[in-house]
């Protein structure tokens, strides 16, 4: 990847989207940062100022829930900057726990406004840019937690990176004629601010699941901190994947980023889980077919 790339980020005014904003500048890459609030930003484009990189940066607010018509606005206003957009990274996101007899579907939905819709509604609004240029790259920033929902609170941020997996698997099937690649990035764990800021739900408290709601809770509130994972090391990885450079030189187009000790371990488990059940079972499997 000889020349500058163009990149659009959504949700970069902490976390994964902060750092891969730093990453791309220092590789002479030009970025459009997005977040939900300009004033969120400010404190990234006074670090690139300082740093004397903002000359490639630009700000603008998107706030990936506003619904496919005014994506499409911001998208065009992105494009205008440099007249492209080569990689569009879709890592805005939020996570709202809480068990699901008490969340019922309003705090499912909720959740799939941002994680998937969102997602779905940025990627349709910057496809035909990349149509057009028949090239592109369009990154999605999923979760282990799609291989690991077996757990209690976890279950409606789970569906919704499952969901979101799915759809960018066949979409990467969709738009590979174009020349347009699709990475689903999983990973992990990773000490990033506000991971776990949402409140866990409990407008709803049903008196039967007091027990294994205070024990998700108290799980949940034990987490922030303990994270193993490097987001730095993290986007530098996925720099170098998107661009074809250091340690992914060489190598052929990946479809799937797994990141950190604790998705590659919870992938396989899940992986063996299944296969298990697979080969326990797969006598009752096959007998069901017409003679």
């Amino acid at each position: 990847m000889s020349r500058a790339y163009v990149w659009f980020i959504t949700g970069t005014s902490s976390g994964f989207g902060a750092r891969l904003v730093l990453v791309a500048l220092e590789r002479g890459d030009k970025v459009v940062a997005t977040a939900r609030t300009m004033q969120s930003m400010i404190p990234l484009k006074e670090k690139m100022e300082r740093e004397g990189k903002a000359a490639n940066l630009r700000l603008l607010e998107v706030d990936v829930t506003a619904g496919i018509d005014v994506l499409k606005q911001k998208v065009d206003e992105a494009a205008r900057f440099w007249g492209r957009i080569d990689v569009l990274v879709n890592n805005a996101g939020g996570g709202f726990p809480g068990l699901l007899e008490e969340a019922g579907s309003s705090l499912v939905r909720k959740q799939f406004e941002v994680n998937v819709f969102g997602t779905i509604d940025m990627t349709m609004s910057v496809l035909p840019y990349m149509r057009v240029q028949h090239s592109g790259t369009v990154v999605v920033i999923g979760s282990r937690s799609a291989w690991r929902p077996e757990i209690a609170g976890l279950g409606p941020y789970a569906a919704s990176k499952a969901a979101i997996h799915a759809w960018t698997e066949t979409l990467s099937v969709e738009v590979a004629h174009f020349g347009i690649r699709v990475l689903l990035v999983e990973p992990g764990s990773f000490l990033t601010e506000g991971i776990y800021g949402a409140k866990f739900f409990a407008d709803n408290a049903i008196e039967d699941w007091n027990g294994l709601r205070n024990a998700a809770i108290a799980r949940f509130d034990s987490m922030p901190g303990t994270e193993k994972g490097d987001p730095v090391k993290a986007m530098r990885a996925l720099a170098d994947v998107v661009r074809g450079e250091g340690i992914a030189a060489g190598r052929e187009w990946p479809s799937y980023l797994v990141l950190g000790d604790d998705a590659v371990d919870h992938i396989r488990e899940k992986c063996n889980k299944v296969l298990r059940n697979v080969d326990e079972f797969e006598d009752i499997s096959r007998g069901v077919n017409r003679n």
